[in-house]
């Protein structure tokens, strides 16, 4: 097992044009969402499928979620498996779609199109998440090629819509397919971490988006007594919803970073296009990452309590309505995931990896909801959804060489 562990290390040691390669095609495909103003990941997925078959990958199977908006009416969800010794399985997760660019004016080169200086790519999508895609790749086409068995079964998804909520994508396979998945498999998630290594994601906050909808009375600039400011009220509204939150979900847990519930009001909504008028109605969005222990109903019942006392110092009507929420998931630092991810990390990068929780949501939060133990870990720059985003060839490379020896090592089976 040794040796042919070796041989497989060796192997994608060499692999960095093929790298390059890989990220050129994958970051042409713009694999934009409709919310996002894309036709979807379909062109992504061909690619993905092509080179899986030709490094001769024969089971694939698809598990797409319709949606008519896409050019292709579908949102496509791939899962390969390259059957190992045990039928117990690692399981990794690559999100196909990715976010729009931006200003391009920000980016010192075109988003679409790959610029490769030294170890680094440029490319909108390298890191956010295709770096975790190519490290997919490099791995299975290297067990492949070299005629390998590997210990454990190796099992590949590609998934849609992972940066717009996963409906079409990780759930609607974890829906669909759950007989894929067994509870003793291994679920390793490659969407975050830090540029050396050294952390495993276990667990998430919550997640509690609020719309804040303010209705007071339009008027002429001028005469701002004749009307009820809804944006200055709402103004208001998010100062003190910001201050009163915090103040009342003040715990701290020093797994997480930061360590405590976070409000953050965010999304603004046009409301009047000319100076001159008051607007007469307000929307906003507050963004709310919160510790494992907070009910998420405490925080909807403060924050109505706060707009009640607003709306009546400014004498104009606010809701506060929910648009999207998730509860908190969590894995235990001992499962057998985290322990083999801390073991190949030393090997590879030399480092101790510790756990860690974040606010962030990844795709795990859907693996951990249906009782699979999974941890998210990669060794990334952490430059997703920034001009001039960028992944390390050698980090894409090491990644897959943690991989491998998770994989090729018979302590799990």
């Amino acid at each position: 097992m040794f040796k042919t562990l070796d041989t497989l290390l060796r192997g994608l040691a060499g692999r960095e044009d093929r790298v390059a390669e890989l990220q050129a095609v994958l970051t042409a495909c713009q694999a934009l969402g409709p919310e996002n103003g894309g036709r979807g990941e379909m062109e992504k997925v061909r690619c993905i499928t092509d080179w899986l078959k030709a490094c001769g990958v024969s089971a694939l199977s698809r598990m797409d979620a319709p949606d008519p908006r896409t050019s292709d009416g579908q949102r496509p969800n791939l899962v390969a498996r390259i059957p190992g010794k045990s039928r117990r399985t690692l399981w990794l997760f690559g999100h196909t779609d990715v976010v729009p660019p931006g200003d391009l004016k920000a980016w010192t080169s075109n988003p679409w199109q790959v610029r490769r200086e030294g170890d680094y790519l440029y490319g909108r999508g390298v890191e956010d998440n295709q770096q975790a895609i190519t490290s997919m790749l490099l791995l299975a086409e290297e067990v492949l090629s070299r005629n390998i068995t590997p210990e454990l079964t190796l099992g590949l998804v590609f998934m849609a819509d992972e940066e717009t909520g996963s409906a079409y994508g990780l759930e609607h396979i974890l829906n669909t397919a759950p007989q894929f998945f067994g509870a003793d498999d291994l679920y390793v998630v490659p969407d975050a971490g830090s540029p050396t290594g050294d952390i495993i994601e276990i667990a998430e906050k919550s997640q509690l988006w609020l719309e804040v909808r303010t209705l007071g009375t339009q008027c002429h600039a001028s005469t701002p007594q004749k009307g009820r400011n809804a944006f200055l009220a709402a103004s208001d509204m998010a100062l003190s919803c910001h201050n009163a939150l915090r103040a009342a979900f003040a715990d701290a847990n020093p797994l997480f970073d930061p360590p405590f519930s976070t409000f953050v009001p965010s999304k603004h909504e046009a409301n009047v296009p000319n100076i001159n008028t008051v607007p007469g109605a307000d929307v906003f969005y507050v963004d709310c990452r919160l510790l494992p222990h907070v009910d998420q109903e405490d925080v909807l019942r403060k924050m109505r309590e706060v707009a009640a006392e607003v709306a009546e110092r400014h004498a104009v009507q606010i809701t506060v309505s929910v648009t999207q929420r998730q509860k908190a998931t969590a894995t235990a630092p001992t499962c057998p995931v985290v322990t083999a991810l801390r073991a190949a990390i030393a090997r590879v990068y030399g480092v101790e990896a510790r756990a860690v929780g974040i606010g962030g949501a990844t795709v795990a939060a859907f693996l951990r909801q249906k009782g699979l133990a999974a941890a998210v870990w990669s060794c990334l720059e952490n430059t997703c959804h920034q001009p001039d985003e960028r992944s390390s060839i050698i980090s894409t490379i090491k990644d897959a060489q943690v991989f491998a020896h998770i994989l090729m090592n018979t302590t799990h089976v």
